[in-house]
């Protein structure tokens, strides 16, 4: 099974309304379809630039102000996905559940179906500066093409939690991301290698580029996207299918040979996933 997966690297821009950000959205959408890509990924935080919209302070609204643009959110996301017939992850955007803020990625399907996952793992600045709380479990998703799991960021730093969905069948794990400097992007992007390397699984992620100036704590962004593989013979040694130009404002894509990972867990030079000591360690609970 062959998959085609594109991954946006999205430049984040002071919004002025829903509208102006929407359509920078169906642009990425409309430019991944005339490469016939059938997965887009777009990065963490995704719809922060709609904090500028209205603001006189020039620090933007609070976060709290998100979660009444998730049903838009939603809308765009999903209409776009039937009209391209494509899946779409909608990087994350944040949600509320009761008194609880979640930094959450969406799965749109071209059939109409949606499905979430919250970030996990939490970093110390979205729990003090934004009050985020993490989420209380992982999920694999079934599509036509195989089954994939979304991690956000952080998540990808933990290797339990990628066991945990290999284990439960992923072979492509789709990574949104947002870092504001070379340490924190550099933590996610050396991660992603390692893990694609523990489970041999391929790894699409992307970032935030550009930056927000009536934002706080958005003012500043460091990304790339990238396709990453094992690295074993059938994959490029460096265990990289493609990436992005640091910082630009563009998409990558490439195409993503599911039969090579079994391939590779049954007979490659290293057997990562096979050679894993269960009764020392276990996958998942």
């Amino acid at each position: 099974m062959k998959m085609r997966v594109s991954s946006v690297q999205f430049e984040l821009k002071d919004a002025d309304s829903f509208e102006q950000w929407a359509e920078q959205v169906a642009h990425y959408v409309r430019n991944a379809s005339e490469y016939g890509a059938k997965f887009v990924l777009f990065p963490e935080f995704i719809t922060t630039p709609l904090l500028a919209i209205g603001d006189t302070s020039g620090k933007g609204r609070p976060i709290t102000a998100l979660p009444q643009y998730t049903d838009r959110y939603i809308e765009l996301f999903a209409d776009l996905a039937r009209e391209y017939d494509m899946y779409l992850i909608g990087g994350t955007h944040v949600t509320q559940r009761g008194d609880r803020l979640r930094n959450t990625a969406f799965l749109f399907a071209p059939d109409g179906r949606q499905f979430t996952q919250d970030k996990i793992h939490i970093t110390p600045s979205e729990r003090e500066e934004w009050n985020v709380t993490g989420g209380e479990g992982v999920a694999t998703f079934d599509t036509e093409y195989g089954r994939i799991a979304v991690l956000t960021c952080y998540d990808i730093e933990f290797p339990e939690i990628v066991r945990m969905v290999r284990a439960k069948g992923a072979d492509v794990i789709f990574c949104p991301s947002c870092t504001d400097d070379r340490h924190g992007f550099y933590r996610v992007r050396y991660c992603c290698h390692a893990r694609a390397v523990e489970n041999q699984v391929y790894i699409v992620t992307t970032g935030t580029v550009g930056s927000l100036r009536k934002v706080d704590f958005m003012r500043a962004n460091y990304g790339q996207a990238a396709v990453l593989t094992p690295n074993d013979i059938p994959f490029p040694p460096r265990g990289i299918l493609c990436e992005g130009e640091i910082n630009a404002d563009m998409l990558i894509t490439a195409d993503l040979d599911l039969s090579l990972l079994e391939d590779v867990r049954k007979a490659g030079s290293v057997t990562t996933w096979r050679d894993r000591r269960t009764d020392l360690y276990t996958d998942w609970v």
